[in-house]
């Protein structure tokens, strides 16, 4: 699969899925966002970005048990993949190279233009 790079919301759930492991399910990887970044997230935004991860390759979900609190519906599960962590990795990588390269005069903010 060739690199792709993340979109800064893509690499938000797909971080938020590592961190929920076992648990990374729609309704627990929207709260698990909105409770770090404290923004609101789109049930619909949510189910694009698994959906476009998943083809991807980035993701893999697997369906849980259904539930009588589900209507017997079961619940879709999301973790990792291989080509997913690297992606992540890529990103991360990506992001920390750039900062480091910030001359520190870039953050005097005395300076006037």
């Amino acid at each position: 699969m060739k690199r792709t790079q993340l979109g800064e919301f893509e690499e938000v759930v797909m971080l938020a899925v590592g961190i929920l492991y076992e648990e990374a399910y729609g309704v627990s990887i929207k709260k698990e966002i909105e409770a770090r970044l404290s923004r609101n997230v789109s049930v619909g935004a949510l189910q694009s970005a698994l959906k476009r991860l998943e083809e991807k390759g980035f993701l893999k979900s697997r369906e849980g048990e259904g539930t009588a609190e589900r209507a017997g519906r079961p619940k879709k599960y999301f973790s990792i993949t291989a080509e997913g962590k690297k992606a992540l990795e890529l990103s991360r990588d990506t992001r920390n190279a750039m900062w480091n390269d910030i001359p520190d005069v870039s953050f005097d903010l005395k300076i006037a233009f």
